[in-house]
C-alpha cells in the first residue's frame, strides 16, 4: 500500500527522498551476506552442540543457512528428531517469510519517500494507510485487489506437482517456466546465491518488525526523524 504524510522536520521533498534512499542503501548493506556466509557455509556441529541441542537424527550441519558466527543454531529444538520432510517444511516457511519481508521493507521505505500510485497521493504511509483505505470505497476496492493478488500468489508460488517438473530445491517455484540464467550457474554459485537470499530474508524479517515497532512506539529510526503514519 502506498502512502505518505508531509513531515514537518523535512522541508524539501527531494531531501526526504534522498534520506530514504540513503536508509535503503544502508539496509541493503546490512542485508548483504558477510564474508563468512560466502566462504564458510558448512560449519560442523560440535559434540557440545549435539549434547546441548539433543541432536539425535539427521545432521543438518552442512545445510544451507548454517553460517558463522552461530553455526548450527536451533535453540527451540525444532530439528531434534526431525526428518527431512519436517526440515524442508521449516525451510520453506523461512524462505517464504523472508521473501515477503523483503517486499515489505522495500514498500515501507518507498512509500515513506513519498512515492505513490496515481490516485493514491492522499493516502498516508505506515500503519495509518489501512484505516485510510477502509474509510473509502476506492480504498476498499484496493484492499480487495490486494487480497485477490495474495491468494493468486499463494497458489502460483509453489511447486506444481501436476507438471512433469521437479523442484531443484525447497523454495524453487520456477516450475520449468522461469530461469533467468540460473541453470547456467555452477553449483557453488547457486549455493552462494541461495545463501544471499536466505540472509537477506532473515535481515528483512527483523527489519520490517523494527520499522513497524518503532512506528507504534512513536520513535523514528529514519533519517531526519521522519515517522511514517504520523
Amino acid at each position: 500500500v502506498l502512502m505518505n504524510q508531509p513531515c514537518p522536520k523535512i522541508t524539501s521533498p527531494t531531501m526526504m527522498k534522498f534520506a530514504i534512499l540513503a536508509a535503503a542503501a544502508g539496509s541493503a548493506a546490512a542485508f548483504a551476506p558477510s564474508p563468512f556466509a560466502q566462504t564458510s557455509t558448512a560449519l560442523g556441529v560440535t559434540a557440545a552442540q549435539k549434547e546441548f541441542f539433543g541432536i539425535t537424527s539427521v545432521d543438518y550441519s552442512k545445510a544451507l543457512g548454517v553460517q558463522a558466527p552461530l553455526g548450527f543454531w536451533d535453540p527451540l529444538g525444532l530439528l531434534t528428531d526431525a526428518d527431512t520432510e519436517a526440515y524442508d517444511d521449516l525451510r520453506e516457511k523461512e524462505i517464504k517469510h523472508g521473501r515477503v519481508a523483503m517486499l515489505a521493507v522495500t514498500g515501507y521505505l518507498t512509500t515513506a519517500a513519498g512515492v505513490r500510485f496515481p490516485g493514491a497521493e492522499d493516502i498516508p504511509d505506515g500503519l495509518a494507510s489501512w484505516q485510510a483505505l477502509l474509510d473509502s470505497k476506492d480504498g476498499m476496492n484496493v484492499l480487495m485487489q490486494m487480497t485477490a493478488f495474495m491468494v493468486v500468489a499463494e497458489i502460483v508460488n509453489r511447486d506444481a506437482e501436476w507438471l512433469d517438473n521437479k523442484a531443484e530445491f525447497v523454495g524453487d517455484y520456477r516450475n520449468g517456466a522461469l530461469d533467468f540464467g540460473w541453470d547456467k550457474l555452477s553449483e557453488e554459485m547457486k549455493f552462494k546465491k541461495r545463501s544471499i537470499e536466505l540472509n537477506n530474508g532473515r535481515a528483512a524479517m527483523m527489519g520490517i518488525w523494527g520499522l513497524v515497532t518503532h512506528e507504534i512506539m512513536g520513535v523514528s529510526i529514519l533519517p531526519g526523524g521522519y515517522l511514517p503514519g504520523h
